[in-house]
Formats: C-alpha cells, structure tokens, sequence
C-alpha cells in the first residue's frame, strides 16, 4: 500500500487501486506506439500489483511502531512474486512475461543470493514463454516500457509528489528512451512532456482512505479501521500543454 501522512492522518492507497490508475493511464497511450497485444498489456499494468490485497491476506502492513508500513518499506516477498505470476499464466504467456519482466525490474539488482537466485530462474522462463508465443525480446522490452512508464506515473500521482508552481519531476524513459516531465499548471490539472496520449485531454481517477488513528496494536485492528474509512475520490485531468496554458 501506499502510506502518505497529512495533518488528518494516515492517507492509504492500496497497491490494487495504485494498479488499476496505471492501467488507465496506460490505456490513453498513442495508437501508433501500442504494441500488437494492446489489451492484454493494459491488463498487465492494471494488474502488476495483483498480490498485494491489504483487506484480506497481506500480513505485513504494521511496522514496529504500530504505523502502516508503505510499499518503499517492504522488502523481496517471494510469496508474493509467486502469486503474481500464479494468477498470470491463468491469462496469457504475454500477460505472465510482462509481470515476470516488472519483478525483475524491482529486484535482480538486490545482493541477497536468494533474490538473485528467483530472478535468474524467472529469466529462464521468460525465454521459454517467449518461445511459445513466437514473442521477440525486443518487443517485450518496448511493450514492458510503457508498462513501467505508467507505473511510474500512477506512483507520483499517489504518493501526492505532483510539484507546486508547476515545477517539473521527471517520470521515466518510455519505450523511445525519451525523459518525460511531469507538470502541474493547476489543481488537479496534469501535463506531461513530451506528450504520449493518444487525445489531448482526459481524466483520470483513483481512490484513497484516510485514517486518523496513527498507531495500531495490531493488524486486525488496522484492516478494520481501513476497510471501515471514507473513501475518497481523486480526479485530475491531463491537458496538452498547448492547451493548458
């Protein structure tokens, strides 16, 4: 989950709401850029964060202090890797490389042998689905890309680092290896340069809940507080530069 503090308390994104706003921010990306598997890589983002349910399964929400642990905090969880990859193949081969490239990506630079070990075995497989599916790596890496791209975005968004006086803060490489900036020229108003969307504006959305307890004796009385919150809706609308001026 994503933990932001605010002067009311703890404001909790949970990682398949942050999932779900990469997704859309995915499914604006320009026609001419998809790659040939388009709705399945909108999928994939969706649903990169699948694993981690804080309502239900997930037992590594409280640090030692009693506070709600932020997904920066969290270490390799190989459980966790295995389910998203478990719940992948019950989709597609193309869904399950794209997942399996976004583990990697997070951790096969860690120094734990173990980790090492998970990844090296997971880019073996990576070539044996490739195989099957007649997929060359050249695609995956364009069409992993955008994926990684609009997580990136989606985490800014979340994490409330949208810059004031529409300073700018860099995104990520897309799949064309160019730098994306983020600007904020309003409210609630987003730009991003250069422009990737296919239209030269829409919205966007996501939900967050905000809890004023600060510590809690255990994880049970957090999940209750959490599911028992206001939801909150959050919209922005991204706006060409040319037209947000």
């Amino acid at each position: 989950m994503i933990v932001v503090y605010q002067e009311n308390g703890w404001q909790i994104i949970s990682q398949r709401a942050h999932g779900l706003l990469a997704g859309e921010i995915c499914s604006h990306w320009k026609n001419e850029n998809h790659p040939e598997r388009w709705l399945e890589t909108i999928i994939a983002t969706a649903e990169h964060d699948d694993a981690y349910n804080e309502f239900d399964e997930d037992n590594v929400l409280l640090n030692e202090n009693g506070g709600p642990v932020n997904f920066k905090m969290r270490n390799f969880e190989k459980e966790k890797c295995d389910k998203l990859i478990s719940h992948a193949l019950t989709k597609s081969r193309y869904i399950t490389l794209l997942v399996a490239r976004h583990i990697r990506f997070l951790y096969e630079n860690e120094q734990d042998s173990v980790v090492k070990k998970y990844c090296a075995a997971l880019q073996k497989k990576e070539t044996g689905w490739m195989k099957e599916i007649a997929l060359k790596a050249k695609d995956l890496t364009a069409a992993y890309s955008i994926l990684e791209w609009c997580d990136a975005l989606s985490l800014l968004i979340c994490q409330g680092l949208i810059q004031p006086e529409n300073r700018s803060i860099e995104i990520s490489s897309g799949p064309d290896n160019k730098h994306y900036k983020l600007h904020s020229p309003e409210r609630y108003v987003l730009n991003v340069n250069p422009w990737p969307f296919e239209r030269d504006q829409f919205s966007v959305s996501y939900e967050s809940r905000t809890i004023s307890q600060l510590t809690f004796q255990n994880i049970g009385q957090f999940r209750n507080a959490l599911m028992e919150a206001t939801v909150d809706f959050h919209k922005f609308n991204f706006v060409k530069h040319n037209l947000a001026k």
